[in-house]
């Protein structure tokens, strides 16, 4: 009942439809209760040879067909105006979730696959259509038909009532059990459902190592083997439903039994007129006939809340990089970047930064170095505020960056990173992505520094191209060069440099470097690289080991030291 009332309120929105789609309910739950009182009434003066039947059946039998005319409009009515809300609620809560996973921390994503979200946004949304459009509608409908069937059943023969309903205590307690046991498969089928798209997912992006790898077979074994586990949830599910429809449909039919046994006996005595058991009969069908629509809306209802806590997992989940209720909006940044003594970890007693206390003036030119692993992609994660320090602060331009609003932060900053990330879509979208509004000829420009010009200008639809999911169409060098000019049109105070020219050639990264001197010029800057000639004109070189800060000095003066720095150089492990 609480999800259920959540979602009520969630889609407040849309309550005028569901009050209209409430009416529908009403109007034709009323014309149907209504139809077998006038099938009654004929059947009646039929039975008893009444004169005026002559006079009446035309008007009685146009009366029923106005009633079944209302009964269809009114089941028009709730049926379009429950699919409406509920569809309009499902893209408005699909928008939520995805903003929600917008704004949630790198942290959250660390143990997620991208097909369990994927399929909590699609899939599980689903159900919550079928709730709303469906299981809530048909609950109510069936609701207030057996609380009225009931009534007109006691007032027609409350002895013959009484008999007739007496396995409902029995059918309620079904239900109850049922309910309690169909609920935690279904959420078991949701979660499979999730991890078969996941594997999918995982798969059609690994197609390249799936084949290099000849691992066809073993892949094919994971995704049948999470095909056949969602398939065999889903079929305890309808096995549980089956034995309870056919437990529902068993226990009306005795109603049945017992109408015509004891209602003919009493017909046969007198005491109870034809009419009224011909009503008994209609009324009663209409009764177990709810009964059992709600055995069925049972499963949907069961289905449709697995499928809302997995929606509301992610809509509940706790976002720790947090904003402040009235932010700092940073304005003329200059660049001042201070990390005082700060520690991070992604795991618990895994450090990957250790106190780290370090000071980066406006304009300045920094390179991080160290071995693979040591921290230098974290701390740059830090500087974007994907994550905060678990212990110490970092400043910008003397601001806390916990103080500050994320848009202001990150619209001041452009990045190039190493694992490049391009959408499916033109070179002219993906290069303008972070600069909305730029012309055509800006955009030729920063691609004409990140020399990526060279190569766009030879395509056929040159910047209408367009890349692929992830770039597919693009070498590697080709979209590290698509994502400089990126962030080149961004042309931001703060710019980070994240193995920028790693896919590139020597004489390519040889190109971009003396371009991206200009670029740099009053520009803070952050560099992380493995080329010698990128690092050796930085104004500061941070060497970094275990996550400590073993030395910090320019290329000469760490020379000198003849620290690791010095021999990592000698080794040419930066050539």
């Amino acid at each position: 009942m609480k999800l259920l009332i959540t979602l009520v309120k969630s889609a407040r929105k849309y309550w005028v439809y569901l009050v209209v789609t409430l009416l529908g309910i009403v109007g034709g739950t009323a014309a149907q209760l209504y139809a077998p009182l006038v099938v009654r009434r004929l059947t009646g003066m039929a039975i008893n040879a009444d004169p005026e039947l002559a006079d009446l059946a035309l008007p009685l039998g146009l009366l029923l067909a106005v009633v079944y005319l209302a009964q269809g409009g009114f089941s028009y009515v709730r049926s379009y105006f429950s699919h409406y809300a509920a569809w309009k609620f499902v893209a408005e809560l699909r928008a939520r979730v995805y903003d929600r996973l917008q704004h949630l921390s790198m942290r959250y994503y660390h143990d997620k696959q991208t097909g369990q979200i994927m399929s909590r946004i699609v899939n599980d949304t689903n159900h919550v259509e079928v709730l709303i459009a469906h299981a809530v509608p048909d609950i109510i409908v069936n609701i207030v038909i057996l609380l009225g069937v009931a009534a007109i059943l006691f007032i027609i023969n409350p002895v013959l009532a009484a008999l007739s309903l007496i396995t409902m205590p029995l059918l309620v307690v079904l239900s109850i059990i049922f309910a309690k046991k169909i609920l935690p498969i279904f959420r078991k089928a949701q979660q499979l459902l999730g991890d078969l798209n996941a594997n999918l997912q995982d798969n059609i992006s690994g197609m390249k190592e799936i084949q290099v790898f000849n691992q066809h077979t073993r892949e094919l074994d994971k995704i049948e083997t999470s095909a056949k586990g969602h398939a065999n949830a889903i079929l305890r599910a309808v096995q549980l439903s089956a034995a309870y429809g056919s437990t529902v449909q068993y226990f009306s039919h005795i109603g049945n039994v017992i109408v015509i046994a004891y209602g003919g006996y009493m017909a046969w005595q007198g005491r109870m007129p034809v009419e009224d058991i011909v009503a008994f009969l209609l009324y009663l069908g209409m009764f177990f006939g709810p009964v059992t629509a709600l055995a069925r809306t049972n499963e949907d209802l069961q289905t449709a809340i697995a499928g809302a806590e997995r929606v509301f997992e992610i809509l509940d989940a706790e976002i720790d990089v947090k904003e402040k209720e009235t932010p700092h909006e940073l304005k003329n940044v200059r660049g001042h970047i201070v990390f005082n003594n700060v520690s991070f970890h992604y795991i618990e007693e895994q450090d990957v930064l250790i106190d780290i206390n370090v000071e980066i003036k406006p304009g300045e030119r920094v390179a991080l170095v160290g071995p693979t692993g040591v921290g230098k992609t974290t701390f740059v994660n830090l500087l974007n505020r994907f994550y905060d320090p678990v212990e110490g602060s970092i400043t910008l331009d003397g601001y806390d960056l916990r103080d500050v609003s994320l848009k202001s932060l990150r619209h001041n900053m452009s990045n190039v990173i190493q694992d490049v990330f391009l959408f499916n879509d033109t070179l002219e979208e993906n290069i303008g992505y972070g600069a909305p509004g730029a012309d055509e000829r800006e955009i030729i420009d920063a691609s004409r520094l990140a020399r990526a010009d060279d190569f766009i200008s030879q395509l056929k639809e040159g910047y209408a191209t367009m890349v692929g999911e992830r770039g597919m169409r693009l070498s590697g060098g080709q979209k590290q060069r698509v994502s400089i000019a990126r962030a080149v049109l961004r042309d931001r105070p703060i710019l980070i440099l994240d193995e920028a020219t790693a896919a590139v050639d020597v004489e390519t990264e040889k190109k971009i470097r003396d371009a991206m001197d200009e670029v740099m010029e009053n520009r803070t800057t952050v560099i992380i690289a493995h080329r010698l000639s990128t690092i050796k004109k930085a104004d500061k070189i941070i060497v970094l080991n275990e996550g400590r800060i073993e030395d910090i000095g320019t290329h000469e003066e760490l020379l000198s030291r003849g620290g690791l720095y010095a021999h990592m150089t000698e080794i040419n492990l930066y050539a």
